[in-house]
């Protein structure tokens, strides 16, 4: 699959700005007393949006500058994105 780098930034950029505008509802809620589900229902949904703007940029990621560096002869190079791909996965997962 062939994605393209605007593709990628325009859709993650717009997963970000929707999780803000979710983050702004959220906070008056709170300040407002509202339902607790509903502003529960209103995270859960922040929470999506990250999740598929973190995914979007890792697809990214490993489809070029990761495979980049593994198809190289730089050993150290290698090394480097393979940690770096592991710490990204590890705070993902907590």
């Amino acid at each position: 699959m062939v994605v393209n780098k605007k593709s990628v930034k325009k859709d993650s950029l717009l997963n970000l700005k929707k999780a803000k505008s979710h983050i702004e509802k959220i906070i008056s809620m709170v300040e407002e007393d509202r339902y607790c589900i509903d502003i529960m229902q209103q995270n859960l949904a922040v929470i999506g949006l990250l999740k598929s703007a973190h995914l979007i940029l890792l697809d990214n990621h490993l489809r070029h500058c990761f495979s980049n560096a593994i198809k190289s002869d730089n050993l150290l190079k290698k090394e480097e994105m393979i940690d770096e791909i592991l710490k990204v996965t590890k705070l993902a997962n907590k």
